[in-house]
């Protein structure tokens, strides 16, 4: 594995230079979150409609799930370095090949860059450091993993006021897009170069499957933590009720918050379009910006309550209190911008917590044996929501705009229909087990696997 190897941190190193560079990597492939930006510009310079804007949006989600789940035994056996590199191409030769789609009103371009080309540089670049931190931080995976997937929910936070002052600066038109498209590939080639750099992995495993940083010297290395009572394969876990009702827990959180996250500019205008006080283009962009923000500080903060109150506990919370917000906005978001704002809000921090929390709820059910590879597989209900949620507000609001209906009886419909969605992810997350001793790995087995993980993708 000399591709890994040239990464391993030296005596000295701290564990806690690698937070910094998993940020760099996540806030630059997080602007996807800010693609709603991007709707309206599209719509109106390209004749699309609300469904046709979501396509690249789509695709790039689409191709994180499967990039991910077949990417996540190559970061496993080649390391995050490579695979952040590799993320670090795709996404960034993405934006350049969406500049010319825009740039020659060729939206099929604009789709397979942004989406196919991009969405894979996300999918790789999402799973690079998390295997990783949750080595380093054996003592605290969900703080760790809540470290790791923080930044991707930021990425708005920067991306949305960015975007909104290049468009103005460039200009809203076809050409004015595709330079502002050229401008955030180029530059967040530079940022996610820095994560490429500054990447280290930790010793090799010892004999109980865990990273033990004291043997190379590493500053502030973690406390070896008891064994965990599973080491479950990649292989293995696929077969397991377990990880699908996990798969159905996660597509559920995530088709609930994706729905909203995509559609979020849009939607806060047309909730107001016709009160006495309408939402500006400014304003709208900065409501993508605080969903961000929650998002972003969903991920840390629910992740850590996890790690007390335990991953089964909180997500009762994203899915059961989500679908109360969902029931309060359907009811009584369209008189009152406060309560469409708050409930938004808190629905995101579940959806961002719900990404934070599962790689430590993977490691609970299937052990640190291969976590980064199984969470890749997992990462295939992000790609199913990714259509899911999109289609189910943008076709009915479509649809409601075709039959000249207009403000929040728009989405009404389609926050009923997520009420439903969550309710389902609800029902899986009490069916979730600990995992039968059948499926664990023999004694030692994770000590060769470090050496020969696991190949086979069996999806």
């Amino acid at each position: 594995m000399p591709a890994r190897s040239r990464t391993v941190a030296p005596p000295g190193w701290s564990r806690w230079l690698v937070p910094p560079a998993a940020l760099s990597i996540h806030l630059a492939i997080g602007q996807v979150y800010a693609w709603s930006v991007f709707k309206p510009p599209l719509e109106a310079s390209l004749g699309l409609s609300g469904t046709a804007s979501a396509l690249p949006f789509q695709v790039a989600i689409v191709m994180l799930g499967l990039s991910a789940a077949f990417g996540g035994t190559l970061v496993e056996r080649k390391g995050p370095r490579w695979a952040m590199a590799v993320s670090a191409l795709c996404f960034c030769s993405g934006f350049l090949v969406a500049a010319c789609g825009a740039g020659t009103r060729q939206y099929w371009l604009v789709v397979a860059g942004y989406g196919l080309i991009g969405g894979t540089g996300l999918g790789i670049g999402y799973i690079s450091p998390v295997s990783t931190l949750i080595k380093w931080f054996p003592d605290r995976p969900g703080l760790a993993s809540g470290i790791a997937i923080m930044g991707f929910g930021g990425g708005a936070l920067i991306a949305s006021p960015w975007s909104t002052a290049l468009l103005s600066a460039f200009g809203k038109d076809a050409t004015g897009i595709a330079r502002t498209f050229l401008v955030m590939g180029l530059a967040y080639g530079v940022f996610m170069t820095l994560g490429v750099l500054l990447i280290r992995v930790p010793p090799d495993a010892d004999t109980d499957g865990h990273a033990d940083g004291r043997g190379a010297g590493t500053s502030d290395a973690p406390a070896r933590p008891a064994a965990a009572t599973a080491q479950v394969s990649a292989r293995t876990a696929l077969r397991t009720p377990q990880f699908w009702c996990l798969w159905v827990v996660l597509c559920a959180n995530v088709t609930a918050g994706i729905g909203i996250l995509e559609k979020a500019a849009p939607m806060i205008t047309d909730f107001f379009a016709e009160s006495s006080s309408p939402v500006t283009a400014t304003a709208a962009a900065g409501f993508v910006g605080l969903l961000s923000l929650a998002n972003m500080l969903g991920r840390i903060l629910w992740s850590s309550v996890s790690d007390a109150v335990g991953r089964k506990h909180v997500y009762r919370l994203y899915l059961g209190a989500g679908a109360l917000m969902y029931l309060l906005i359907a009811l009584t978001g369209g008189s009152s911008k406060p309560v469409l704002i708050v409930c938004a809000a808190v629905i995101l921090s579940f959806y961002g917590g719900g990404f934070a929390t599962v790689p430590a709820y993977l490691k609970d059910l299937f052990g640190t044996h291969q976590v980064g590879a199984i969470h890749g597989r997992l990462l295939t209900a992000w790609s199913t929501a990714g259509i899911l949620g999109p289609l189910i507000v943008n076709a009915i609001a479509d649809a409601g705009k075709s039959a000249g209906h207009t403000g929040p009886g728009l989405y009404t419909t389609s926050f009923f229909v997520m009420i439903g969605v969550l309710a389902l992810g609800f029902a899986a997350n009490e069916f979730i087990r600990p995992v039968h001793p059948r499926h664990h790995e023999p004694a030692g087995a994770e000590r060769s696997a470090a050496v020969a993980p696991d190949e086979g993708v069996a999806l």
